[in-house]
This record gives structure tokens, C-alpha cells and sequence, in this order.
């Protein structure tokens, strides 16, 4: 019989094996060696004085942009006031669905930080919202899918009754036609007013609350190539927008997520046909080139190459075999008609 500590010595360096061994071989994303963590050198970019200083310019470009959409002068300052509408509601909405990533983050004690915001500058002749949107960044793997589900479902969740409260608020205040005349004078000495130009299209939602509303609506009920004049109808559609653009269910995106917990490897076959299914409506919207009224919008095309190139097809894999219970999964069939309600097959028609 060997001595104990000789016993203690072997018993440690087939330990030591197996942890060389496991730190060799290819694992799932998610999956780590029972160990004490490192400690992580702080990014410069952690320090919530960034996240502030970001919060603060976007709260500028998107307040201009808000001038801008009024066709007032954007760089005059004494027109700033006029543009707090559209900056206040649009950054709602964005916080709303960044904190909600957030907060489901903290509960399943994911290492994530606080939100960034992006600025975006107002140019001239350049269609802007004044930002870029807003993200947060994991710092710590995610554990289960059980947690990865609730983290990627909570923002678009968030941000999708934020739209909805913008956009019923929008219809409900809606001010009689005069409020056109003021940003387009002209229009007073016309027969009817202008079609085509800049043109947002519609959503399920979108058309939807314009129709179940209208009875107690008492203002006047602007078309889609208007409709970004009144800035809480335009912010409660870009929200929807937002959301549509997350929840595609494609790699880590926040619908990828959510596929991915939902239905395992079978994403892989969603999200193919996910992609493919926007690339082929970005190749409808080049119909008016051969005389063809459009159908569809070329900015797939281009989502559709970011898509792939940058974040990928596929989710990374998470060792859990645990899935989702029946009321998260019910939530996610809710998730998946959201994208449908906030979806726009053709979001921007720009005069040729």
C-alpha cells in the first residue's frame, strides 16, 4: 500500500492532467474549467462617466435631429426647444430596452455594463435620427440558456411597450392640420396634399392603432410621407424599427438569442432562412430601376451583409442542457409575433 502522500502527489498531477487535457480540446462557448477567475484589468471604458458623457451628446444630436425632422433650422439654438419632444421620447425608448438588458443581466449575475448611447451628428440631406442607437456589453459568459433567453428577450420586450405607449400617446395628441401648414406653408395654397417623397412604411402595429384609434382621435391623422413631422408618431415607429432590427433571428442578435434558447441547434436553419428572407427584399427594392413599382427596401441588402460578415450566422453554443420552462417559452412565441406587429418590409421609400 503507498504512503498517503505519495497517494495526495499522483491524485494532483492526474488532476493537473485532466485540466491540461480539457483546456486543449475545443468546448462550447459558455463552458469553463472549475477555477478560481483571474482577476480583469478594468477597460477605460467601464467608468460610468463615459456612459454619461455619451448619454449627454446623444441627448444633443437627437434633440437637433428633432428640429431637423420639423424643417426648422437645426443649428439655430433658439429652435433647441422644439426639437425636446422627439430627443425625450427617443431616448425613452432606448433606455427602456437597454435597462432592460440590463437588469436581466444583474439578476442572473452577468458581469454587463451600463448603457452606451451613440451619437450621430445631423447632416444635411442625410436621413438621420440623430443616433445610432444604444448597446450594453457583456463582460462575464453567460451561464444557461434559461438566463441567455431572458437577457436577449427583456430589451426588445422593454423598448416594444415603450413604442407602444409613445405611439398611442402620439395619436391621441395629435394637433389639427394647421400644425403641417406651420412646417409647410406652401401646402395651405395647394388642392390636396403632396404624395411620394420621403416615404416610412407601414407595420401591422403602426396601421393598426391609426385604425382602432381613430374614434377618439381629434386631430388630423398625418399620411406616411408626413408622418415624420410629428415627433412622437416618428419616434414610436423608428422604436418599432429598433425592435424589428433586434429580434431578426439571426447569430447574437437579440432575437438570435432567443431562437437559439428556444429551439437549440434548429436555429441554425431559422436563421438561414432568416437572412435570406431580407436579402431577398433588399433585391426587391431594386425594381424601380427597371420600371417596377417597389416592393421592398436595398437597406436589407446592406443589414443583410453586416449580418454576416460582423455578427455571424450562427450562436455560439452554451454547455446547458437544461431548456426553457412553458411560461418562457410563451414569451418567446409573444417575442416572435412583436417582430411581426413592428416589422416593415419597406421602411424608407426615398424619392429617385
Amino acid at each position: 500500500m503507498k504512503p498517503p502522500s505519495l497517494q495526495l502527489r499522483e491524485s494532483e498531477k492526474v488532476m493537473n492532467r485532466q485540466e491540461e487535457d480539457f483546456n486543449q480540446t475545443e468546448r462550447p462557448w459558455g463552458a469553463e474549467f472549475p477555477t478560481l477567475e483571474k482577476p480583469r484589468r478594468r477597460s477605460p471604458f467601464d467608468h460610468p462617466a463615459i456612459n454619461a458623457a455619451l448619454f449627454v451628446l446623444t441627448f444633443f444630436t437627437t434633440t437637433v435631429a428633432g428640429v431637423a425632422w420639423l424643417n426648422k433650422d437645426p443649428f439655430d439654438l433658439t429652435n433647441f426647444r422644439l426639437g425636446l419632444p422627439y430627443s425625450l421620447s427617443l431616448l425613452f425608448i432606448l433606455s427602456s430596452h437597454e435597462l432592460g438588458h440590463y437588469f436581466a443581466s444583474r439578476y442572473h449575475r452577468v458581469d454587463a455594463t451600463l448603457p452606451f448611447f451613440i451619437p450621430f451628428p445631423v447632416m444635411e440631406g442625410f436621413l438621420n435620427f440623430g443616433t445610432l442607437g444604444a448597446l450594453i456589453r457583456t463582460k462575464s459568459p453567460v451561464p444557461t440558456r434559461r438566463a441567455m433567453f431572458d437577457i436577449g428577450v427583456s430589451g426588445p420586450m422593454a423598448g416594444f411597450i415603450a413604442s407602444l405607449a409613445v405611439l398611442v400617446y402620439g395619436f391621441l395628441t395629435l394637433p389639427d392640420i394647421s400644425y403641417l401648414y406651420w412646417i409647410h406653408p406652401e401646402y395651405q395654397f395647394m388642392p390636396s396634399l403632396p404624395t411620394g417623397g420621403l416615404t416610412f412604411g407601414g407595420t401591422l402595429l403602426y396601421d393598426g392603432l391609426a385604425h382602432l384609434l381613430r374614434p377618439y382621435i381629434s386631430g388630423f391623422v398625418p399620411p406616411m410621407n408626413e408622418m415624420y413631422h410629428y415627433p412622437f408618431l416618428c419616434v414610436g415607429w423608428f422604436g418599432l424599427f429598433v425592435t424589428a432590427m433586434n429580434l431578426l433571428p439571426v447569430g447574437q442578435l437579440d432575437g438570435g438569442h432567443i431562437i437559439y434558447a428556444m429551439f437549440g441547434s434548429a436555429h441554425r436553419i431559422i436563421s438561414r432562412a432568416a437572412l435570406g428572407g431580407i436579402s431577398l427584399i433588399g433585391l426587391l427594392g431594386f425594381l424601380p430601376l427597371v420600371g417596377v413599382e417597389a416592393f421592398g427596401w436595398t437597406g436589407w441588402i446592406f443589414w443583410a451583409l453586416v449580418l454576416f460578415f460582423v455578427v455571424k450566422i450562427d450562436h455560439p453554443a452554451i454547455a446547458d442542457p437544461v431548456g426553457l420552462d412553458r411560461k418562457r417559452r410563451a414569451i418567446g412565441w409573444v417575442a416572435i409575433l412583436m417582430f411581426f406587429l413592428s416589422f416593415s418590409i419597406a421602411p424608407f421609400q426615398l424619392p429617385l
